[in-house]
């Protein structure tokens, strides 16, 4: 089974930076579409940013365009999520997915192994 390990969370004061990392193991890492979701207190766990198999193609959510990176080191079998100009309004346990289907998908059901999330909080 493929396992997904998260860093880099913590507490930053808005318009601050993180860079979030996701080590995985047990599978083949360079095969995998590779996602980051977002889950507020209350509120259904949401898409970030996705990124698939080679690299070469990633998406965003529109909320966080321009502010977020995702990117992936196949060597390392590590996929990163940098975070620019957070806002309050990021606040969230930020999860790492792999997909098989190699894609970068933007729907919780199209990933097939999840980690056990980080937490993001950004102060005003």
């Amino acid at each position: 089974q493929v396992q997904l390990v998260e860093s880099g969370g913590g507490l930053v004061q808005a318009g601050g930076s993180l860079r979030l990392s996701c080590a995985a193991s047990g599978g083949t890492f360079s095969s995998y579409g590779m996602g980051w979701f977002r889950q507020a207190p209350g509120k259904e766990r949401e898409f970030v940013a996705a990124i698939n198999w080679r690299g070469r193609s990633t998406a965003y959510a529109d909320s966080v365009k321009g502010r977020f990176t995702i990117s992936r080191d196949n060597a390392k079998n590590t996929v990163y999520l940098q975070m620019n100009s957070l806002k309050p309004e990021d606040t969230a346990v930020y999860y790492c997915a792999a997909a098989r289907t190699r894609g970068a998908g933007d729907k919780t059901y199209e990933y097939d192994y999840w980690g056990q999330g980080t937490q993001a909080t950004v102060s005003s």
